[in-house]
């Protein structure tokens, strides 16, 4: 553990709940800098443990928060507790709650043409007097990426959501970040399609529980093969979990 963070297979997560993810990020707005902001669930540590360039990505960012209850199991068994899962989506509904009124605002990018609009639409009616700035579909080009920069530059949006998916979302970020001007860029996964409708989170009852996993098998039981990555996960975590925090020592 570093300060308030726990190795987690060479990922550095911040020991933060949701408010205090929240409260990190508005501190973010004042400062005058880009401020990378991540939420990755045990299949993306994962992957991170097994990728080094991709590890290096996550950690670069200034706030990483344990989106995934296998996260915080492995926190537990590396006997630095997580207060709580900060999911992604939750973190970007508190902070979207704060911003409504003020004059920050926030950039949507991500997802199939027409869903960053429906977000907005959905948005503004959740959060009344919400600034959005700006959207744009996930699906570009790479030659297309300095336009897409401009256009997020030039509506002078203080928040940018990335919703592209892991690992594309923090490629994209790691590529353009010395040429973006906001202030927060939170990669967000699927979290726009569910702003939008066009995707439903599993209900309360199996989020706090932290059986949104068992929730999402039960809608699609095509994800049963995903789903034995978080066993894997947790193994790992057993066997390798606590070579990362002895190294920190």
């Amino acid at each position: 553990m570093i300060g308030d963070k726990i190795n987690i297979l060479g990922v550095k997560v911040d020991m933060v709940n949701i408010q205090e993810a929240a409260d990190r990020i508005m501190e973010f707005f004042e400062e005058d800098k880009l401020h990378k902001v991540y939420t990755p669930n045990s299949e993306i540590i994962m992957a991170a443990y097994k990728d080094e360039r991709f590890r290096d990505m996550l950690n670069d960012a200034e706030l990483l928060t344990a989106d995934g209850i296998g996260v915080v199991y492995a926190s537990r068994i590396l006997k630095k507790p997580i207060d709580e899962r900060a999911a992604g989506y939750d973190i970007a509904c508190e902070v979207l709650d704060r911003i409504k009124g003020t004059d920050k605002s926030v950039y949507l990018f991500g997802s199939k043409p027409g869903v960053a609009e429906l977000a907005r639409e959905k948005l503004i009616e959740k959060y009344p007097g919400l600034r959005i700035a700006g959207t744009h579909n996930g699906y570009f080009k790479p030659e297309d990426e300095p336009a897409i920069v401009e256009e997020i530059n030039a509506t002078g949006a203080d928040l940018l959501f990335v919703c592209l998916g892991a690992p594309k979302q923090e490629e994209w970020l790691s590529r353009n970040a010395k040429d973006l001007k906001v202030r927060v860029a939170m990669g967000i996964g699927g979290s726009l399609d569910v702003f939008a409708g066009t995707a439903e989170r599993a209900p309360e009852f199996y989020c706090k529980h932290g059986l949104e996993w068992f929730y999402r098998l039960m809608k699609e039981p095509w994800r049963a093969k995903r789903m034995l990555a978080l066993p894997k996960f947790g193994a790992t975590v057993l066997l390798k979990g606590r070579k990362f925090t002895k190294e920190e020592q």
